[in-house]
């Protein structure tokens, strides 16, 4: 792990999610004072939701909602009004409650069968929307992630072919545990972003926060150990349930 991550450790899940959108808040008028607009892939799981719930209460107003635009850094291969669906979600806990305008939202077209299909028209409008040459990769300004208890994070699980991909953008990933697809940004993708930050809680996460962090283990194995932004900054948001196995908290 880089020595450039920076590890929080907060005390509660609460003063987590509150820390976290601190960050949103923050990187978001960064972003929009610098460049006139801030981009932003979401994640799902119930850690976001708690900031998602958080952003669109108590920083509703603290946030330029029309500069912003909305991506998915991760999908189940489900259709959006899915109970699976992280866009669904994300729409009825934060976006259907700010006042976004409709055109800044680009979810995953996940109601295609084919997840192949799905990936390639997201990578499309990646490329649109970030007016990428070919070869470029689009740069977010904050990537939010989870950590699963097995080390993969957004879609990309231990051993998946997905975690090779060094030219495409998102991916149908073939998760043999799950028997699915899941539609996930590349690797590269992840590393070319301004920000990235974890959202990590919970006991059930201190023994894999502890492999990722301070072990010695292969990428393959644990692929949140691959998120490395090659110039950009990477924060562990954790509370301290889930850093209790680390050696030195914070």
């Amino acid at each position: 792990m880089s020595s450039a991550a920076d590890i929080r450790v907060l005390t509660t899940p609460q003063e987590l999610f509150a820390a976290a959108a601190e960050e949103v808040v923050h990187v978001t008028n960064e972003a929009v004072a610098e460049r006139g607009r801030f981009t932003i892939a979401l994640s799902g799981g119930s850690t976001p939701k708690s900031l998602y719930n958080l952003l669109a209460t108590n920083a509703r107003n603290a946030l330029p909602w029309d500069r912003m635009y909305f991506f998915w850094g991760d999908e189940r291969h489900v259709p959006p009004t899915h109970t699976d669906s992280n866009y669904r979600m994300v729409d009825e806990t934060m976006l259907s409650k700010v006042p976004v305008p409709p055109g800044n939202v680009y979810r995953m077209p996940t109601e295609n069968p084919d997840a192949a299909a799905v990936a390639e028209a997201y990578e499309a409008t990646l490329r649109k929307f970030f007016q990428l040459q070919l070869g470029q990769f689009p740069k977010f300004d904050l990537i939010l992630l989870g950590l699963g208890p097995d080390g993969h994070t957004a879609s990309l699980f231990p051993g998946t072919v997905g975690l090779q991909e060094k030219f495409r953008l998102v991916i149908a990933n073939w998760v043999e545990k799950l028997n699915t697809h899941r539609l996930t940004f590349s690797l590269p993708v992840i590393n070319a972003a301004r920000h990235v930050a974890f959202l990590v809680s919970g006991t059930d996460k201190a023994t894999v926060l502890h492999s990722v962090l301070e072990e010695n283990v292969l990428g393959e194995q644990y692929p949140a150990k691959l998120v490395q932004p090659a110039d950009g900054n990477l924060i562990w948001l954790v509370d301290r349930a889930a850093a209790s196995g680390l050696s030195q908290q914070k």
